[in-house]
């Protein structure tokens, strides 16, 4: 079950808005626990039985590291935490790289290996990250130990951010697990954030997704240079307003339930540099390999040869999170590099420069990393590079091209401009004027959005969810 389905928006959610606010205060985590039991096992109903162990195996791992604290044997308090690591380590890669590994193996050493095809236990990255936060933070110390098993259950399984995030760190939301309040300004708050993330999802990104699907099923060498370049900035804004908007969903969801999610995204197409976007890109990701992973390595306190080994190590990491193949590694090596050339190099000379060229720099690095990040092969990503610069000799252009052109140039605009902070800027400043027209203004447009998403999903039957695979 996605949020931008019919049944999910018109049968499950208000069902189970009705439910969890109708019941009293101390049965809402135990609805939101079943509520969000019930979501994933439609798509996923015998890896729900994987996430059952999951919480039931690190509940009793998180109470078996607070005793052994209280008794002071720290050495069985680290054997425990290990093999919990290990354990939830082992899972997330048996179910995601399992097939990886083995193809590898069969072709470096030319065995013959059967490798199953597995189906991915759908978001089991994001939960998986979340567990791992809870369990680190508790043999840390910085969190107490969780003793209701509903709680916890409910945190791990939390279907607003189950299965496409944002990650959730266990200290940011153990609070808001036992206290948390409902007001009619947050669910009306949550309602609209649902909403924006509804239309980015369903009206932009499945959209201008059909341009990319166009124009990357010619192949590579009939591609002229111009279709080329149209295709991946299709995908890139396809995969921004898809993740960006199921991100928006989730913290609406959330803040409809009475929970503060953390923001996502932070429009990360005006960044002017690489480094900063990846402030503003998957900000919950980027946050917890830092404090997870950069920071125990030693960060950037250590001298350079071991920050360049921190950097790479934690961005081998991030490509291999992605999935499981090359491609997501060297996309991940390709910004390590980048961040390390613009932290010892570039960085004074991006900083001096005109903005709009530092924009500009950002922005091509950006669409060539998602032209790897989206190649099935390294020979593919050779081919479509070559076509986006002409090397095929395809020509500039073709009367595809100018169609595909005249007919999106439109969408197309709105994608540029809605990556920006220019309509929310413009869209706040009518609407939230203390005006009665301000506010109808408003209402008028979510109302817009959400009946014209709805009817979109009723008469289309494309809409791909980008990070499913994730």
């Amino acid at each position: 079950m996605i949020f931008s389905s019919t049944f999910f928006l018109c049968v499950f959610l208000p069902v189970t808005l009705i439910l969890y606010y109708a019941v009293p205060w101390k049965f809402k985590n135990f609805l939101l626990l079943l509520a969000s039991l019930i979501f994933y096992a439609w798509g996923e109903p015998v890896y729900v039985f994987l996430m059952m162990f999951s919480i039931v195996f690190n509940y009793i791992a998180g109470i078996q590291l607070g005793d052994l604290k209280k008794q002071r044997r720290f050495k069985t308090r680290k054997s425990v935490f290990l093999f919990t690591l290990i354990v939830n380590i082992a899972m997330l890669c048996f179910f995601k790289y399992y097939g990886f590994v083995l193809s590898n193996i069969n072709a470096l050493f030319g065995t013959d290996i059967p490798v199953r095809q597995l189906s991915l236990p759908i978001g089991i990255s994001f939960y998986t990250f979340q567990i791992l936060s809870y369990v680190i933070d508790v043999y840390w110390g910085k969190v107490n130990v969780q003793f209701n098993i509903i709680d916890f259950g409910a945190y791990i399984t939390m279907f607003p951010q189950l299965i496409a995030g944002p990650i959730v760190r266990y200290e940011d939301i153990r609070r808001q697990l036992r206290r948390r309040t409902i007001t009619l300004a947050k669910v009306s708050d949550g309602a609209a954030w649902f909403i924006r993330g509804l239309g980015k999802k369903v009206l932009l990104a499945n959209n201008i997704g059909m341009l990319y699907d166009a124009v990357f099923a010619i192949p590579a060498s009939d591609r002229p240079v111009l279709t080329a370049w149209l295709g991946i900035i299709a995908y890139t804004f396809q995969i921004y307003f898809d993740f960006s908007g199921y991100s928006d969903m989730a913290i609406g969801l959330g803040k409809m339930m009475g929970f503060k999610f953390l923001r996502n995204f932070d429009y990360p197409y005006v960044s002017t540099s690489v480094t900063e976007f990846w402030r503003r890109w998957h900000i919950s990701l980027g946050t917890w390999f830092r404090e997870y992973v950069y920071i125990p390595l030693g960060g950037n306190r250590v001298n350079a040869a071991r920050h360049i080994r921190n950097i790479l190590v934690v961005w081998a990491l991030t490509g291999l999170w992605h999935g499981s193949d090359w491609a997501y590694i060297l996309w991940g090596l390709y910004y390590g590099l980048l961040l390390l050339l613009e932290k010892y190099f570039l960085g004074k000379y991006i900083s001096r420069a005109p903005r709009f060229l530092a924009h500009l720099y950002a922005l091509v690095t950006v669409i060539f990393g998602w032209l790897i990040f989206t190649a099935p092969s390294v020979q593919a990503l050779g081919l479509n590079f070559s076509a986006m610069f002409g090397a095929l000799g395809n020509g500039f252009a073709d009367g595809g091209t100018w169609y595909y052109f005249a007919s999106n140039l439109l969408l197309l605009i709105l994608c540029i401009l809605c990556s920006t902070p220019v309509v929310w800027r413009i869209f706040c400043r009518i609407s939230y004027e203390k005006s009665s027209a301000g506010r109808i203004f408003a209402v008028v447009c979510y109302a817009l959005i959400f009946t014209t998403s709805l009817a979109y999903l009723v008469n289309s039957t494309y809409n791909p969810f980008l990070y499913f695979k994730f």
